[in-house]
């Protein structure tokens, strides 16, 4: 199983066309929200199930704001991060998905990415797709795979 993870494309969506037609067949697209208006537009470029949760940019949004879902064995939190200070630090992010008992969350907000496989939860953030704040400023996303040992391995990858 092939997932596509994806954030903060803020109303842009070329990097994200660009991505999954370079990944050519995916199984799933996941995105950690501030879409800004793009919910539709993501749809129609989407070949896959499609995964959505709203940002602090996405206002008026029909999205919900966090999600839970199941991918294989795990259980999955997607939110977008601002309401758990994700720009401080993730303990507060780490905390809640602990109390809510799932393997992995996923979010977005920093537009930096991240990938902790320590701690008892997997913590997840693909970066942005369309404005990256890390140093060299390349656009990112993750492909999570999931193989036949039903282990999940992540792959941060640039546009």
């Amino acid at each position: 199983m092939r997932i596509m993870i994806v954030s903060d494309t803020h109303g842009r969506h070329a990097n994200l066309d660009t991505a999954l037609k370079r990944e050519g067949s995916i199984d799933m697209l996941l995105h950690m929200g501030d879409i800004e208006h793009g919910e539709h537009d993501i749809e129609a470029i989407a070949q896959s199930p499609l995964h959505m949760v709203a940002g602090n940019n996405d206002y008026f949004s029909y999205l919900p704001k966090e999600k839970e879902i199941q991918i294989g064995p795990y259980k999955v939190w997607l939110t977008h991060g601002h309401n758990y200070f994700v720009s401080m630090d993730i303990r507060h992010l780490r905390d809640e998905a602990r109390a809510r008992k799932v393997d992995i969350v996923m979010f977005g907000h920093t537009h930096k990415p991240y990938i902790d496989l320590e701690g008892g939860v997997i913590v997840i953030n693909p970066g942005s797709i369309s404005y990256p704040r890390q140093e060299g400023r390349r656009a990112t996303y993750i492909i999570m795979e999931i193989g036949a040992d039903k282990r999940a391995h992540f792959e941060l990858k640039y546009v």
